[in-house]
């Protein structure tokens, strides 16, 4: 079983509403679940989708063909005729699309109708669709009847016992008149349906390793596709003893951020490319001061607004280089909710060990793509206090913030702590945070927080994941959201091709090339190729400057799209040679 469900719609139209309870009465029933969302900058019109990929084998990608469409508009169905699959069944509302569709393929139930006649309102329709798609895929109603008491159970009883009805109206329907669904009969897995799973996006993961990294203190204005980080936070804020505020500008955001932690707290801010220029004095403010501060980007097209809710891999050199003068900081880009879990919380102990920033690297598609799992490793989540306190703090004869130390890293004290000063300025200054102008301290100060600490930063990074032929012609490699599609790209090509990855999520600095072994598997490689979701190859460039390495092949995409398993498969296979 590997079907594919796509909900199409203006917005405001409910479709992420159907997708996601969808996505759950999957998980519930014990099936693998992968979806991604595509949708306009706009509250209301244009046209979206929402499609949720289920099977009984785990899934870390969408594939293209579309086995059952849900058409909420009229655009729907036109869009996405050379899409259906051989099989694929449309179900939709005439009345609401205007027009009439003949063939044993499309599935005429009047959603909004039904709603109305089994006691609800016409906003119930989506409640009916929902029915409808598990109808068509022969599945029983228990676990959507669930998820519907606990949604609406605080509305009452009347509330829940409508959308049952209208619920199980749309399944009725759906079985009675989907006679050609080939799916409908097929045997489901149920050994698997005793099995408790999650479904959870990559920007609620990040969410959560901030809270389980230790953060007290969440700064941001709202911007695409960070808010929901924020957004969680504030939910979980009470909870966890958390201050999450809402700043009038970016600039503010990481400014208060670089104040909850020069007084002592886990701090963090996010925002997307547009926001994170208007950060980057902050940035190199944190540099100088040498405050830990961790910092959530999210990438989406540019330049300026472009293109607000796509996706893309567009501002990784933007990192690399952001602030004015030298100095050290490390970015992670997770390619998987897991990935982004841990290394969010680790991305706090790092900014504190070594005071620095640190960045979690995402985007459009990582924030918004919502993968299945059992259970979360929380054991590999560790949290060390770097900070100076207490007696600790007190009991030393003198402190002076910036002081010489064999590693560069001065032991960070917390004002008001202890009798002592903690003194610092944005001007160079000296061991004291005094300013300076002379070069000779100038000089020990890049050395302190730039040389002496750089090296021991890069023994932190972890190399890359490989996966594949244990001795492959052809190595395929990424970085940050393409983890998911490469592996199951790598599994297609494994029938007719000797083929591996390498897939970066620690990506600056990068791995130290001879302790981790990457580039020895490159260079071993007949082939290699690199994949990335932009225009001008940027972590391949940043490889090749820290590295020499130059791949032999690359495919990028810069639509606003992520890749898929079919088409990517199809691009590698243009490009691979033949043995």
């Amino acid at each position: 079983m590997d079907y594919t469900i796509r909900i199409g719609g203006a917005a405001g139209q409910g479709i992420q509403t159907i997708g996601e309870t969808l996505g759950r009465v999957f998980v519930r029933t014990g099936y693998f679940v992968f979806t991604h969302q595509d949708y306009e900058s706009r509250v209301r019109g244009g046209h979206n989708f929402y499609q949720i990929r289920v099977s009984t084998q785990p899934v870390y990608a969408s594939r293209d063909g579309i086995d059952i469409l849900v058409a909420l508009d009229s655009e729907t169905i036109p869009r996405y005729e050379k899409e259906r699959t051989r099989r694929a069944q449309v179900v939709y509302d005439s009345s609401a699309l205007k027009k009439t569709y003949e063939g044993p393929a499309f599935i005429d139930i009047p959603f909004a109708k039904l709603a109305k006649e089994h006691g609800g309102s016409p906003i119930m329709a989506n409640t009916v669709a929902t029915g409808a798609v598990l109808g068509m895929l022969g599945m029983e109603l228990d676990a959507l009847l669930a998820i519907i008491a606990e949604t609406f159970g605080k509305k009452g009883e009347a509330v829940v016992s409508a959308n049952r009805k209208a619920a199980q109206a749309g399944h009725e329907l759906a079985v009675e008149q989907c006679v050609t669904c080939s799916f409908a009969g097929e045997k489901k897995d149920t050994k698997a349906s005793r099995k408790k799973r999650l479904l959870i996006a990559g920007i609620e993961t990040i969410a959560l390793g901030a809270i389980a990294g230790g953060c007290r203190f969440y700064a941001a204005y709202p911007m695409t596709p960070s808010t929901g980080i924020m957004n969680y936070i504030a939910s979980k804020a009470e909870q966890f003893g958390i201050v999450v505020e809402q700043a009038e500008d970016e600039i503010a955001a990481i400014n208060m951020a670089l104040g909850a932690s020069f007084a002592g707290v886990r701090a963090m801010t996010g925002t997307s490319g547009g926001g994170f220029a208007l950060m980057v004095e902050g940035l190199s403010l944190a540099g100088i001061t040498e405050t830990p501060v961790v910092i959530a980007m999210g990438q989406r097209p540019g330049p300026a607004t472009g293109l607000p809710t796509r996706t893309e891999q567009g501002e990784l050199q933007f990192l690399v280089s952001a602030g004015h003068g030298e100095f050290p900081r490390i970015i992670f880009a997770p390619g998987t909710p897991v990935q982004a879990l841990l290394q969010t919380a680790r991305a706090f102990d790092l900014a504190e060990k070594y005071q620095i920033p640190v960045f979690i690297l995402f985007d459009q598609y990582l924030a918004d793509s919502q993968w299945t799992y059992e259970d979360f490793d929380l054991s590999k989540v560790k949290y060390t206090d770097y900070r100076l306190r207490g007696e600790a703090f007190s009991g030393l004869a003198e402190y002076q913030r910036h002081a010489y130390t064999a590693n560069g890293v001065t032991p960070l004290g917390v004002p008001g702590d202890a009798k002592h000063l903690v003194v610092t300025d944005s001007d160079e200054h000296d061991e004291a945070g005094h300013i300076v102008e002379d070069g000779e301290t100038r000089n020990r100060m890049v050395e302190k927080r730039l040389l002496k600490k750089l090296p021991r930063i890069q023994k932190e990074i972890a190399p890359p994941l490989f996966y594949g032929d244990l001795h492959p012609e052809v190595v395929i490699t990424c970085w940050g959201s393409t983890y998911g599609v490469l592996r199951e790209a790598v599994d297609e090509l494994s029938a007719t091709h000797s083929a591996a990855m390498l897939h970066f999520s620690e990506v600056f600095p990068l791995p130290a090339a001879e302790a981790s072994g990457y580039l020895s598997v490159l260079k071993k490689a007949g082939q290699t190729i690199c994949i990335e979701n932009n225009a001008t190859g940027q972590f391949e460039r940043l490889l090749r400057a820290e590295t020499g390495f130059v791949f032999s092949g690359h495919v990028r995409r810069y639509d606003g799209r992520p890749f898929t398993v079919d088409s990517l498969v199809k691009e590698l296979k243009g490009k691979i040679k033949r043995r």
